[in-house]
């Protein structure tokens, strides 16, 4: 990968578009997708085994958790409502907007992923993957 590529985001806001017809802020979502893909290659060491399909869809689905959070009633996880001897509680899936990857995301990015190796203890190399 060419040095100027490495920092590059794994998506673009055009990418997020096409997944989520929705979108309004593209300038926030350009900011975000940077943001993901940078979380994405500081926390999964194994990320560059993964296509760019998979980097550009993990990216976008980030993005689109941290915007939705307070647009509307879809970012809420559940809902009660209230009249008269009734209440009405909501509860906010992502309430603060953050960037996070899913255990099924971390999963197609090789993280959490059981590997067995064994280490010959007469000549200490390394047989299988660790």
């Amino acid at each position: 990968m060419a040095e100027d590529e490495k920092d590059q985001p794994f998506a673009s806001s055009d990418d997020l578009k096409d997944r989520w017809p929705d979108l309004s802020d593209t300038e926030v979502a350009e900011t975000l997708l940077s943001d993901a893909s940078q979380l994405i290659r500081d926390t999964c060491p194994g990320w560059a085994q993964a296509s760019e399909a998979t980097l550009k869809a993990i990216a976008c689905a980030m993005v689109k958790r941290a915007m939705i959070a307070g647009s509307d009633n879809a970012g809420l996880s559940s809902t009660q409502e209230t009249t008269g001897p009734f209440s009405q509680t909501w509860n906010f899936s992502n309430p603060t907007g953050d960037l996070y990857l899913t255990r099924t995301e971390k999963q197609r990015l090789g993280q959490g992923r059981q590997r067995a190796f064994s280490i010959s203890m007469e000549t200490g190399t390394m047989m299988g993957q660790p």
